[in-house]
């Protein structure tokens, strides 16, 4: 069956490039990939449950949940001596708490913290954490490469998160699959544009694996059609200049388009580069980059060099990309 993909939240329009230190990887390590290109629909089930926001559970406008400490970007794993992976499962742990203070254990930054919290009844009667929650996500992504050698994938180029904090969704599961752009919102300044497309989800084509500020990363099962692999640029190979990306704004066709790399920002930065759409067709059809462009490859001389990850929203021919060199380097597996 096919399933409607709606935006990755935030993520495939924010301005600020979500990234992690400068890790190098030498030339002996990159190997030659296949460009991707190919719009895919992403779906993944979190490892815990993220909280993305507080609210009022009662006309007092309280909110035990912020009383106790907890922020967005928090991630719950246990309430009481129960774990929970799913909304769900806080809602029904919460409810059957009877109005007692409950201990809430979460991560943050990594690091595991306890909370102490009284939950409170809301106008329905129930009791709440005064929380909203994300236990997955789904939308429509780009891949960057394949490894022809272990089959290997990376997508995106930046995080799939909960659009508002700079953590990345703690992974538990998630497939790619299959997907065909259908119509495209131009992005014009102030308002990013959007792929809109549908996902077929009988036609899963990888597992994924990791949830980085890099990028997300995974393994394709069975056969997946793709081109030739080229060679990897290093960090320091990256020029200001021509280059060009593949992408899939239409159908399932890849088309590549040209762009100029800007500028590139000192080794050890937080971004990598800045990139200009100069492709009057690509303009014509998208604006500029839109939310499921992100993680289309950039080619410059031959070799692969990064990834788009961000548009500039007060600019939509203007964005971040990644470099393919710190995408690898988040690989762990």
């Amino acid at each position: 069956m096919k399933t409607k993909m709606f935006k990755l939240s935030s993520l495939l329009l924010a301005f600020v490039l979500l990234c992690s230190l400068t890790v190098t990887v030498s030339a002996a390590e990159i190997p030659d990939l296949i460009p991707g290109g190919a719009a895919v629909g992403l779906n993944i089930k979190s490892d815990g449950v993220m909280v993305i926001g507080l609210n009022s559970v009662s006309a007092s406008g309280e909110s035990p949940a912020k009383d106790a400490g907890i922020r967005s970007g928090d991630i719950i794993t246990h309430i009481g001596s129960e774990r929970v992976a799913s909304a769900a499962e806080v809602r029904d742990v919460v409810a059957r708490c009877g109005g007692g203070a409950i201990s809430v254990q979460a991560t943050r930054n990594g690091k595991s913290m306890q909370f102490q919290v009284i939950p409170a009844m809301n106008q329905s009667g129930n009791m709440e954490l005064g929380v909203w929650l994300r236990d997955s996500i789904a939308g429509i992504g780009t891949i960057t490469f394949i490894n022809p050698v272990t089959g290997d994938f990376g997508a995106l180029g930046h995080s799939i998160g909960d659009g508002v904090s700079d953590t990345p969704l703690p992974l538990n599961s998630g497939i790619i699959t299959q997907a065909e752009i259908y119509s495209v919102v131009k992005g014009i300044s102030g308002t990013p544009g959007q792929l809109r497309g549908d996902a077929n989800t009988d036609a899963v084509i990888g597992s994924l694996t990791e949830n980085t500020v890099s990028g997300v990363f995974g393994k394709i099962i069975g056969k997946y059609a793709a081109g030739s692999a080229i060679p990897a640029a290093e960090r320091n190979e990256i020029k200001v200049g021509p280059a060009t990306i593949y992408s899939n704004v239409s159908g399932t066709e890849v088309r590549e388009y040209r762009i100029e790399i800007t500028k590139v920002y000192p080794e050890g930065s937080e971004r990598d580069m800045l990139i200009l759409i100069s492709d009057p067709n690509l303009i014509a059809a998208t604006g500029g980059i839109v939310q499921g462009m992100s993680g289309s490859p950039i080619i410059q001389n031959g070799k692969l060099v990064g990834a788009v990850t961000h548009v500039l929203v007060g600019d939509p021919l203007r964005g971040y990309g990644v470099s393919i060199e710190r995408m690898l380097a988040a690989i762990t597996n």
